[in-house]
């Protein structure tokens, strides 16, 4: 058995930050919300009912992005949102250190759930644009033809170290989420994958390019 000695380092170590007291109402929210029985029912029911405000407000505050979705497609997802995120509100109850009222921290979560669900329903019946040859769409608008030249030059050079430099996975997300504007959440689900996954594909991705570009321009 090892029995390990305090040293210097233990004695002068900093202290750990302290965590904000929480409010009465943050901290009846939490007891309810840990019991079982009616009291427990009946926070998860007054919670659902805040997240489901939320929801409905974030998609209200966003229809005019997408004005084909109608009014009972947009309660669906409201609903939808506010269901999530009354999981996740449960699931990460642990993870709440009282920096805000519970009731906004909380809240957040149906925004959140909302903007996603939104998305990925505008996306639905939509084919992603994942091809390297996007990168022809890039207007050249109000240049002067020397300008246009250099920018077709340079847009050349770009695709080809797309194309030579990158695997086929970092192309298409690269091509996916950078040019085309496809929201990562709805990338995620196409391809089966997840945010944080392609967030390093992504940045992997850059850096190959940058790496081979500054190269050709040292060259």
């Amino acid at each position: 058995m090892t029995i390990r000695v305090a040293g210097a380092a233990d004695v002068h170590a900093a202290p750990a930050p302290a965590v904000p007291s929480l409010d009465d109402e943050s901290r009846e929210w939490l007891r309810d919300l840990r019991q079982s029985g009616p009291a427990y029912d009946d926070a998860v029911a007054r919670l659902h009912a805040l997240l489901l405000r939320a929801a409905r407000f974030e998609v209200s505050r966003r229809r005019p992005m997408w004005p084909h979705l109608r009014g009972d497609e947009l309660e669906d997802i409201a609903l939808e949102a506010a269901d999530d995120a009354l999981v996740s509100v449960l699931r990460r109850l642990d993870d709440f250190r009282g920096l805000s009222r519970f009731t906004t921290w909380a809240y957040k979560f149906a925004l959140l759930e909302a903007a996603v669900k939104l998305r990925r329903r505008a996306w639905q019946s939509r084919e992603l644009p994942l091809e390297p040859e996007a990168w022809e769409l890039v207007p050249s608008a109000g240049v002067s033809p020397e300008q246009a030249a250099e920018e077709r030059e340079l847009l050349g050079e770009i695709r080809r170290a797309v194309e030579e430099t990158l695997t086929p996975h970092q192309r298409t997300v690269l091509v996916a989420l950078a040019l085309n504007g496809v929201p990562i959440d709805v990338l995620a689900e196409r391809l089966g994958t997840t945010r944080g996954a392609l967030y390093k594909t992504l940045h992997d991705a850059r850096s190959k390019l940058r790496r081979r570009l500054g190269e050709e321009a040292a060259s």
